[in-house]
């Protein structure tokens, strides 16, 4: 299963491996470059820049994505079914949001933002309906129009980023929302912690690639409150036992994170919960401090099971 669509996240997301793709991919298995493998998994879905580079190129034949983000699954659902009620819908939001004052935008933006916070109170993700359609056309336009295109709940659910006063934010882009729909077709997608895995039966011709939030490395870089569920050193921990038990299954796997050396050169956290496993750094430009002048080039770790080939 590769495709001809030209499809890319259409969400700007902490962490997205957008800028990233050119290393990763020469840090694939063999087996994905030989056709070897048939099944992908990605449990921390977010912008889906790895998902979208593997079928474009590749012949994997089954798909399964998996997020514990409900709404954003939702997103990808709608997307996948119900992509001309969408498209309609963020046609309205772009065309009412570019023709508002300054001022009058800052107010659309918060009243949307209220209303999306709002409704999670008896929303149900279970059955898709028009009120999904709705709820993803939210999403999309508080991505597109928040400061610095974040997404981030606070510890009650609550989406919080500011207003970002963009001169012509670009809600709807529709030729790259129609190729996604396309290619997620066929596509599994469901809302679940990264430990099911564990219980799927899962064969050997898989890869599955982990990007979990970031163990922060200053604490101005934390990626660990995009979601209600905090991802700490617990749950740190408890990705690497499970990265251990699909290990044994004789899955290929791949797993991306942050590197504390950047900041501390005696952090073995990684090392230590990993051991034994293929450990490499690959560049990034990432932010890990608010202050701009300290903004720039650092390294991210790349964990496999595997030994990559030579560069």
């Amino acid at each position: 299963m590769t495709t001809k669509y030209d499809a890319k996240p259409f969400l700007k997301w902490a962490g997205g491996k957008s800028q990233l793709i050119a290393q990763l991919k020469i840090n694939y298995p063999q087996a994905l470059q030989l056709g070897q493998i048939k099944n992908y998994y990605e449990p921390f879905l977010g912008g889906g820049a790895v998902f979208f580079q593997i079928i474009k190129h590749y012949p994997v034949e089954k798909f399964y994505l998996s997020d514990i983000n409900e709404d954003l699954i939702l997103v990808y659902q709608v997307i996948q079914k119900e992509i001309h009620a969408l498209l309609e819908l963020l046609a309205t939001y772009q065309t009412e949001y570019l023709s508002l004052e300054p001022e009058q935008r800052k107010a659309k933006f918060y009243e949307i933002r209220e209303e999306y916070n709002q409704t999670r109170f008896q929303f149900n993700y279970q059955q898709i309906s028009k009120h999904w359609i709705s709820r993803a056309a939210q999403l999309i336009f508080l991505n597109k129009t928040c400061f610095n295109g974040l997404f981030r709940n606070n510890q009650k659910g609550a989406f919080n980023v500011p207003f970002g006063d963009y001169k012509n934010p670009k809600i709807l882009d529709e030729s790259n929302l129609i190729n996604v729909s396309q290619v997620l077709q066929g596509v599994v997608l469901n809302v679940a912690d990264f430990s099911e895995l564990e219980k799927a039966k899962i064969s050997k011709d898989s890869l599955i690639y982990l990007d979990p939030p970031y163990r922060p490395i200053s604490p101005t870089s934390s990626f660990t409150t995009y979601n209600k569920r905090r991802f700490d050193d617990t749950a740190q921990i408890r990705l690497a036992d499970t990265f251990k038990k699909l290990d044994h299954q004789g899955v290929k796997l791949m797993l991306s994170n942050s590197d504390p050396k950047n900041i501390d050169e005696n952090d073995c956290f990684f090392e230590t919960q990993y051991a034994g496993f293929y450990i490499q750094r690959i560049l990034a430009n990432r932010m890990i401090n608010r202050v701009g002048s300290q903004r720039g080039k650092i390294t991210e770790l790349l964990i496999t099971n595997y030994q990559c080939s030579d560069k």
